[in-house]
């Protein structure tokens, strides 16, 4: 007989801390400050002036990500349908060479909500800033979106 048959080291680990049933997930974007979406009327206040790029970056940087509140996501989400909807076609390039990655995938993440919800005209300007967001992030940006449990 082997003499380590009587090792019992192998029992003080405790297997079910690794139970899928008892897994919670880290909320490490709301205990550091739950978001509340871009504001509305500085966001509006830019698109009056012309100045759609610069809404853009301001609600892709002030979304709420990490917010498990339903009604803040779902107006992050009109905002920046609108700001989408507002910028002209032969300006999405150009707005999408001002982004970096993290923008580009919440941009595309903000494209695929925007298909949940078609409405009239709005599905083919979204197909184009899809296009314009591929062709930029690759298909990196696709998987990441798809992948990513943080939803918009």
């Amino acid at each position: 007989m082997s003499k380590n048959t009587r090792n019992t080291e192998f029992r003080k680990i405790d297997v079910d801390q690794y139970d899928e049933e008892k897994y919670k997930e880290e909320d490490q974007g709301e205990t550091q400050s739950p978001s509340t979406g871009p504001s509305e009327t500085e966001v509006s206040a830019l698109l009056n002036s012309g100045r759609n790029i610069d809404a853009l970056k301001l609600v892709l940087k002030n979304a709420p990500l990490g917010s498990k509140n339903q009604a803040v996501k779902d107006n992050a989400a009109n905002l920046v349908l609108r700001v989408l909807m507002s910028i002209k076609t032969g300006q999405i390039e150009e707005a999408i060479k001002n982004l970096d990655n993290g923008q580009l995938d919440t941009l595309m993440k903000y494209t695929y909500r925007g298909f949940e919800v078609p409405s009239e005209g709005n599905s083919g300007h979204l197909l184009t800033w899809h296009e314009k967001i591929y062709s930029v992030g690759g298909l990196g940006c696709i998987m990441r979106v798809l992948s990513d449990r943080k939803r918009v």
